[in-house]
């Protein structure tokens, strides 16, 4: 029983690269919902977008056997920089006016 459970975990196939995604996923949906912080509500989008990467990339290369899914995942990476630079710069100028990054505490912009 051990040797094939060593066996599985050496020759990584498409159910390997699924689960490991599912659980980036379900920690970056964790880390938007529960955080109050702005970086770390970023930190978690950039994990949900790196766990579509994942998926991208894998369904490439165990489904069609082309490019396809590298491409998509390049440019999944070039919106997740530009994201991320924009994000940084409206959390920097939030901070500077209201002297918190905290999501709740952010009910004034609406006025």
């Amino acid at each position: 029983m051990a040797q094939e459970f060593i066996q599985w975990l050496s020759h990584p196939g498409l159910n390997h690269f699924l689960i490991i995604s599912g659980i980036l996923f379900s920690f970056g949906i964790f880390a938007v919902l529960t955080r109050r912080n702005a970086i770390l509500v970023l930190m978690g989008i950039e994990l949900i977008l790196n766990a579509a990467n994942i998926n991208f990339i894998a369904f490439s290369r165990y489904g069609t056997g082309t490019l396809d899914g590298q491409v998509i995942a390049i440019f999944v990476i070039i919106l997740a920089a530009a994201e991320a630079a924009i994000a940084l710069a409206i959390v920097l100028n939030i901070y500077q006016n209201f002297n918190t990054v905290n999501v709740d505490e952010l009910n004034q912009l609406r006025d």
